[in-house]
């Protein structure tokens, strides 16, 4: 069976499921992204943020494969990229950390030790990228009927998930918990992916800063 974690594209985009695909929970403010979803375009909003996001930033996600099926994928930014991570009880996001906004393993290839090498991935991406944290807000009652919080529940991981790939609770709270992982506690996990994360494709950007880089306006040269 082969393995291989890509970085997100404009191109592997097209290979995220389609409720992720068409979903701009993380990437607008919650008007904005009730707009969006009601008269606009939600799946050409994520491929605008992506797009702006790898032009000013750099890699902000991971997809992995199995024999060549797509198998799970994550998505992460600097909270500066992340409207809706002000929204919740444990904001802020910690200054020196990313935040993983989402992360998910395809059904048939649960429990098959993917979910750790994708955070692997990440890990090691942010790290030559001179961040030092991940940070994530897990659902501590995902799975849980919530009508008031169904949009939320289906766009944020399981806290068990965080928890179960080396993520610690920095701000405990019932239901949004914001967890942490160090970066080198990351990188000195001991498991039978090396090999495949040896494969981890795509460059990576030196751009260490987390806040958003914007171009230089044009200058008018003189006729």
């Amino acid at each position: 069976m082969s393995r291989r974690l890509v970085n997100l594209t404009l191109d592997t985009l097209e290979d995220v499921p389609r409720s992720c695909r068409q979903c701009v929970f993380w990437e607008l403010d919650p008007v904005a992204a009730e707009r969006a979803c009601a008269t606009g375009d939600p799946a050409l909003e994520k491929e605008a943020w992506v797009s702006q996001t790898l032009l000013e930033w750099g890699s902000c996600g991971k997809l992995i494969y199995v024999d060549g099926m797509p198998a799970g994928y994550v998505m992460f930014a600097p909270p500066a990229y992340v409207p809706r991570s002000m929204a919740f009880p444990t904001s802020p996001v910690s200054p020196d950390a990313v935040l993983l906004t989402t992360a998910h393993v395809v059904g048939p290839f649960a429990g098959g030790g993917l979910g750790r090498m994708l955070v692997q991935g990440v890990a090691r991406d942010l790290t030559k990228r001179g961040i030092k944290a991940i940070e994530a807000f897990g659902d501590a009652k995902f799975g849980e009927a919530d009508e008031r919080d169904h949009n939320r529940t289906g766009c944020l991981a399981p806290a068990d998930f965080f928890l179960s790939v080396g993520f610690k609770t920095v701000r405990p709270h019932p239901r949004y918990p914001r967890l942490r992982l160090e970066l080198r506690t990351a990188l000195s996990w001991k498991s039978d992916v090396e090999y495949a994360l040896e494969k981890l494709l795509g460059s990576m950007t030196p751009d260490a800063l987390l806040r958003p880089v914007r171009p230089a306006p044009a200058t008018r040269s003189s006729s």
